[in-house]
């Protein structure tokens, strides 16, 4: 049975990391960055949550989850070249 590729949920902490520490601290003195930021945060939380609820979704169907750490993974831990 084939497996869905989706990516690895550590990528979603590292990119939430990011924003939280360090972009947030840079826009902290604009309210209206500060509040984009704020929402992209908000809707990448969302995006790691509906992931997690589509890996259940999968577990429950019988479905693998295989997940991605670049683009590049495919088959087996085999690497391919980008186009």
């Amino acid at each position: 049975m084939e497996q869905i590729p989706l990516p690895s949920p550590i990528h979603y902490e590292l990119i939430l990391q990011l924003l939280e520490r360090q972009t947030m601290s840079a826009v902290n003195d604009n309210p209206d960055l500060r509040y984009q930021v704020n929402q992209l945060i908000i809707t990448l939380r969302k995006a790691a949550v509906q992931q997690k609820r589509l890996e259940e979704n999968c577990q429950f169907s019988s479905l693998g989850v295989d997940h991605r750490w670049s683009i590049n993974h495919h088959n087996g831990n085999k690497v391919i070249a980008p186009d």
